[in-house]
């Protein structure tokens, strides 16, 4: 498929829960003109706490948006808190990639966007950082359950299923973090003159207008493998890509189905 612009964040690469082996193939299937990586691209914090861990696919990913930004796509990277050290190197690029600190995105439809990670509207990120560490090494152990749990599911056939979505789900907090998350954002947009904000960080993927403000969630790479992206025609689509690939994987064979979904949770 062949876009205008394309919306990625939260992608994770160096930790566990990066599901590369769908961003892949997604990013392989998918071109665009412009693609904005919007924060978390890479885990510094995941890095320095556990050591290295960078698959073979966590390289085909970097070497597949280079690949893009060499044949003339324009890469933007606007690092986020996990990636923050990048932030060091605003202004500059690397592989053809040019780091930001935040961007304006104007589309066809004639709106003006905000882009930016989102994690500096994040009190916790911003005014207690040894509980925002504190809270990613609880994700982390969610993340490492989850495999062991959908290999289980695959022997009958189910279809992933993300423990730490469902977990944030059912905590009345954290459905409150979320919805006062995107009411900052849009706040934000609108002080800005901004008619909409696109952004990350809390892995909640979302398109819905709030008091007149547009506001787009790009969602994660790690619970629910998601996009945005902007069609020729204007139109701002969220793509949830890991739903895609469990309905192909559906209409195969019992056998092939059990087999793939158990190399998708591996």
């Amino acid at each position: 498929m062949l876009y205008r612009t394309m919306f990625l964040s939260d992608i994770h690469l160096g930790t566990r829960g990066c599901r590369a082996d769908l961003l892949v193939p997604f990013l392989r299937s998918h071109e665009a003109s412009t693609i904005y990586l919007v924060g978390d691209i890479f885990d510094g914090w995941a890095i320095s706490r556990r050591g290295w861990h960078w698959p073979q696919t966590h390289n085909n990913v970097v070497q597949t948006l280079l690949d893009k930004a060499r044949r003339g796509t324009r890469v933007v990277f606007i690092p986020g808190n996990h990636d923050e050290v990048m932030r060091n190197y605003l202004g500059t690029h690397f592989g053809g990639i040019e780091v930001m600190q935040s961007a304006d995105f104007n589309g066809i439809n004639g709106k003006r966007y905000l882009v930016t990670h989102g994690d500096q509207f994040d009190a916790v990120v911003m005014n207690a950082k040894w509980l925002a560490h504190f809270g990613d090494a609880a994700y982390d152990f969610l993340l490492w359950l989850n495999p062991k749990i959908n290999r289980l599911r695959s022997f009958w056939g189910g279809r992933y299923w993300s423990l730490s979505k469902w977990a944030k789900q059912q905590v009345k907090t954290a459905v409150n973090f979320i919805g006062q998350y995107e009411d900052v954002l849009a706040d934000e947009a609108r002080r800005g003159g901004y008619d909409g904000v696109i952004c990350g960080h809390i892995h909640h993927a979302n398109i819905r207008q709030i008091k007149g403000i547009a506001y787009i969630n790009t969602g994660d790479w790690v619970e629910s493998c998601t996009a945005i992206v902007e069609h020729p025609t204007g139109e701002i689509e969220l793509i949830d890509w890991e739903e895609r690939a469990a309905e192909t994987v559906q209409r195969k064979p019992w056998r092939k189905r059990s087999k793939e979904l158990a190399e998708l949770d591996s």
